[in-house]
């Protein structure tokens, strides 16, 4: 079927196309690896401590992170339609092109490419500074090994995505089997759920206005952490079957996450009583030196090492994914070059060379704090684009549709709107430089848009 014309953009405007094409050799085992490797991060071990502040009472505590698995799914419910509605990779750009025309695409794309560049390098930099603790290397050892870690995976990914696929696959088993490991642990050697029963007697959990407000802190906190189970969405068109196995991947992969949430902090429950986990911001840590005693410490940089290495090659190949839609949309010149290997070759060293310098330069908290604004519209952007390509497109293909649309996709709409207004509030001072940012976007777009789009 023929694709309508996107808004703002001649029919018979020329469309950049790749030298050579992505190799369609990506299957659900992927997809899950993916996700896995882009969600799981340090970012659970160290929300439980903030969640168990604002919410004192482990039924409201184990409700937040139910809660968030029940958003993701319903964004899920979203990006399957859209995901199988446009098997193009690239991620969230193809979308909101689609429904809102060259300019937001090209704005969200850039975006994104630099919030995933900057992740990348905070994840290496952190594998850096704890593999320095665990092996007693010197002061400055990160940089170095956080850059060897960026330029390790990068040449993994150069001989191809077979290459790529199979590294984020290794990595994501090891990571959740070092997840599993810690949450046996946790139950081996565990003082039980009774001390949690004593303890209640002395926590107080908000009531009224305040658990209002500490329900929507917590969730927000839980939606950051429940953030990337849309990875599969970037390789949409590198999947063998995208009308099937790009579901099973989003799905399979929320159902997984959120399983794996949830058992870590019962364990962490297990071991730990709720109010010595509140406040505490590296829940996990606690919960290690209780289990494993001296060796508490090398225990959990070992799993934050083998957890961070899954979310560099996962970041790694997003990045290029992200840079090729702009390239072939003819934003970047020759982007959207494919090695033989299947890989957007240039996408990726434009990738590994904007992270590295991150990482040299020590810029990237600066850069992530920037773009956040940006994490947050990504999705409500997204969402929108349903909703409006429902209107727009009625007659378009849709191989699978969200299910209880509109009020499924409008409702976590509107919880994205709410949680967009959280975040500026949260750091209204960075929501201006992304404000700002967005403004300077205008007349990079003018400078870089191909010939034949005519407007915004």
């Amino acid at each position: 079927m023929t694709q309508p014309a996107e808004a703002g953009e001649s029919k018979s405007a020329p469309v950049a196309r790749p030298t050579r094409s992505l190799l369609a050799v990506l299957g659900v085992v992927f997809g899950l690896s993916v996700i896995i490797g882009n969600t799981v991060g340090s970012g659970i071990l160290r929300t439980p401590g903030e969640i168990a502040r604002h919410l004192p009472s482990v039924p409201l505590f184990l409700s937040v992170w139910v809660m968030g698995a029940v958003y993701a799914a319903l964004g899920a419910n979203t990006l399957a339609e859209l995901g199988t509605m446009m098997p193009e990779s690239g991620g969230f750009t193809v979308f909101v092109r689609r429904a809102m025309g060259p300019y937001a695409g090209f704005v969200i794309g850039w975006s994104d490419w630099l919030s995933t560049c900057s992740s990348m390098s905070l994840a290496a930099i952190v594998i850096g500074e704890y593999c320095a603790l665990l092996f007693g290397w010197p002061e400055g050892a990160e940089t170095t090994i956080g850059s060897g870690v960026i330029i390790a995976f990068a040449l993994l990914q150069w001989i191809g995505i077979t290459s790529g696929s199979r590294t984020q696959m290794l990595t994501a088993i090891a990571k959740t089997g070092a997840f599993v490991v810690l949450i046996i642990a946790c139950f081996v050697s565990g003082r039980g759920f009774s001390a949690q029963a004593t303890d209640a007697a002395l926590l107080t959990a908000p009531h009224g206005l305040a658990l209002v407000t500490a329900l929507v802190l917590s969730m927000q906190a839980v939606i950051f952490t429940y953030d990337g189970y849309y990875a599969i969405t970037y390789f949409s068109g590198e999947v063998r079957n995208p009308t099937k196995e790009i579901p099973r991947s989003i799905f399979g992969g929320v159902i997984a996450v959120g399983l794996l949430y949830v058992l870590v902090n019962l364990a962490f429950l297990y071991v730990l009583p709720l109010s010595r986990m509140a406040g505490d911001p590296l829940v996990a840590g606690s919960a290690a030196r209780e289990v494993f005693g001296i060796h508490g410490d090398t225990v959990l940089r070992s799993i934050m090492i083998i957890s961070l290495l899954s979310a560099v090659n996962a970041y790694q190949l997003m990045a290029s994914r992200v840079l090729y839609r702009l390239g072939a949309l003819g934003f970047l010149a020759s982007a959207d070059y494919v090695n033989r290997g299947g890989t957007p070759s240039v996408g990726l060293l434009l990738s590994a060379i904007v992270s590295l310098a991150l990482v040299i330069t020590g810029t990237f908290e600066l850069v992530l704090a920037i773009t956040a604004f940006f994490f947050v519209a990504n999705y409500t952007l997204t969402f929108a684009s349903l909703l409006i390509l429902r209107r727009k497109e009625p007659q378009t293909a849709r191989p699978l549709m969200a299910k209880g649309h509109p009020w499924t996709t409008g409702g976590v709409f509107v919880l994205s709107v709410a949680f967009l207004v959280g975040a500026v509030a949260a750091d209204t001072r960075n929501s201006v430089y992304s404000l700002l940012l967005l403004g300077a976007s205008w007349p990079l777009y003018r400078l870089m848009r191909p010939k034949g789009i005519t407007n915004s």
